[in-house]
């Protein structure tokens, strides 16, 4: 009997996924169904969480984030089923609704839940909050929100003058502002705008780039009112709106979708389907990154799902090639940076992916750690101060590398382990079940597992 190729050994406090790919080599065929969009998994509970009614949630993403998402807003008197893939339902409040806690909100490593909920607290006034992280969450830049919302009135206090969680919040009356973001980020478009749900006014949000619409598309399906600009990336948001609750169908999340793209990419003879996708145009950077590299990727079966668009992807191997990724594009794939970084490992010329010091401050300093996971294994990148430098073409060869409790270094280390000689043993991968639970048994399956 041959032995396993994917083997996830628990030890004593973390999990390592030991990868060791045939000699003969594998292909990688089948269908994949991924785990709902997390951003859409956020802020349906969310706003679900704030609006009048039920709200029916199918699809969820199961990911330890949504759970933090669902913790916070119980701890905040609002009523919501367990948690499962098929159906949720959270009975809303309504707007400004929300009771004050009799305990610390604990966002985990979610940096979505704690920038987000940040402007609906400070936006409920007379109610105190506090809210904190794990250790990597309460590293993470917080001034960023907090900022605009003192400029709205808000009075938030923190570590390292209210910059670093955990935080503390006094509700208050905010005013409308127009924000003029000096970052393209939805984490900040969207605080803004949910902070602005409770003003006198309208509340506007101007931003350098375009950043994914989740909330926008959302915010205004549940009854707000929106206008977007898209000549001059403005969002804004009337006060007082009244939101009913609806039923929300979550796509599957194009990030998650992004590691068996490059999968079936890299790994000679793979042919993989990959089932009901978003491809929300302020996502889908990634496809044309793929596209430009000239990976063999069809859309197949586009239709139109609760507002957003849908899609199966069917992705075969191909001989790629380097790109040059920067501007304007950064924003609507920042997160799937780290596994484009193997796509250019084994991509033909030198890829450049610059614009991107965001990187440095998500749950792990992602450039440094790829570029230095990816070098172990035998890769050519060198680092740049706002993004990574790599000469592909070198071929890689399993050794010992760390996920830095990132889900998303994880998961692309193990997609750059399946086409590495010998063995590859990943530490602390029990990482990826941040944003996806299933993807152990899912690289099981496309492997024959």
């Amino acid at each position: 009997m041959s032995s396993p190729i994917i083997n996830l050994q628990t030890l004593e406090q973390h999990q390592d996924l030991v990868i060791t790919p045939p000699a003969s080599g594998l292909s990688l065929q089948g269908k994949i169904t991924i785990p709902g969009d997390k951003s859409i998994s956020h802020r349906s509970l969310m706003l679900g969480a704030i609006s009048e009614g039920e709200t029916i949630i199918h699809g969820l993403l199961l990911g330890e984030d949504p759970r933090s998402t669902a913790s916070c807003f119980q701890a905040m008197g609002v009523e919501i089923s367990e948690l499962n893939s098929d159906r949720v339902t959270v009975k809303g409040n309504g707007l400004g609704n929300l009771t004050e806690p009799t305990e610390v909100l604990n966002a985990g490593n979610s940096g979505t839940t704690l920038r987000l909920m940040l402007g609906l607290l400070a936006s409920h006034r007379d109610r105190f909050f506090t809210v904190t992280g794990d250790h990597s969450l309460c590293s993470r830049p917080m001034s960023r929100v907090v900022k605009p919302l003192q400029e709205m009135g808000a009075q938030i206090w923190g570590r390292k003058n209210n910059t670093l969680a955990p935080l503390a919040i006094q509700g208050q009356a905010l005013k409308p502002i127009h924000y003029y973001s000096p970052i393209a980020s939805a984490q900040v478009k969207s605080c803004i705008l949910l902070a602005g749900l409770m003003t006198e006014g309208l509340t506007k949000v101007t931003e350098p780039a375009l950043s994914r619409d989740h909330s926008e598309r959302m915010l205004q399906a549940f009854g707000a009112k929106i206008d977007v600009d898209p000549d001059t990336n403005s969002v804004s948001i009337m006060g007082h709106p009244t939101l009913k609750g609806q039923t929300v169908i979550v796509p599957g999340d194009i990030s998650s979708a992004t590691f068996w793209m490059v999968a079936a990419a890299i790994v000679p003879d793979s042919n993989l389907l990959i089932e009901n996708v978003g491809i929300n145009p302020t996502r889908t950077g990634i496809l044309e990154v793929m596209q430009a590299m000239g990976a063999d990727i069809t859309l197949e079966n586009e239709r139109i799902v609760t507002g957003e668009p849908v899609t199966d992807l069917r992705v075969k191997h191909s001989h790629l090639k380097a790109c040059t990724i920067e501007g304007d594009i950064i924003p609507r794939l920042i997160d799937e940076i780290p596994i484009i970084a193997v796509a250019a490992t084994f991509a033909q010329g030198t890829t450049i992916i610059k614009d991107a010091a965001e990187l440095r401050v998500k749950e792990s300093d992602r450039l440094a750690v790829m570029a230095s996971a990816l070098n172990k294994m035998g890769a050519n990148i060198t680092e740049l101060s706002d993004g990574l430098e790599i000469t592909g073409g070198t071929g890689l060869t399993g050794t010992e590398v760390d996920s830095f409790t990132d889900h998303r270094i994880a998961m692309s280390l193990a997609i750059a382990a399946l086409n590495a000689k010998h063995s590859t043993i990943i530490h602390r991968a029990e990482a990826a079940g941040i944003s996806y639970p299933t993807f152990v048994s899912t690289l099981q399956q496309v492997c024959g597992e």
